[in-house]
């Protein structure tokens, strides 16, 4: 897991209009802010062929979305090791109360 992914899951369903940029960024692992501010840039030169790569861009993330399923993470089993102390338990009761 990457530290983008960490810093912006909690927040991906508010920012996005589409979700298009974001699904592209996740696939490909980057942020999406990249893709975003040029084809911010790209809508002001020239909107129809921007919106229309935009559009195409949508369906290639539907299709590969419908397609490629991410499969299902497995639960983790946690193991309890008995007889094992830790550090603070090793420690006779004598000994933190001459430190304290």
């Amino acid at each position: 897991m990457s530290a983008y992914q960490t810093q912006t899951d909690a927040s991906a369903n508010k920012d996005n209009l589409l979700g298009i940029c974001h699904a592209i960024g996740e696939d490909f692992g980057f942020n999406p802010i990249f893709l975003r501010i040029p084809l911010a840039a790209m809508i002001v030169v020239n909107a129809k062929w921007t919106l229309i790569a935009y559009a195409a861009m949508g369906v290639v993330v539907l299709a590969s979305r419908l397609l490629i399923r991410k499969p299902k993470v497995k639960a983790v089993s946690t193991v309890v090791i008995e007889g094992v102390a830790t550090r603070a338990e090793a420690r006779p009761i004598e000994d933190l109360a001459i430190a304290a």
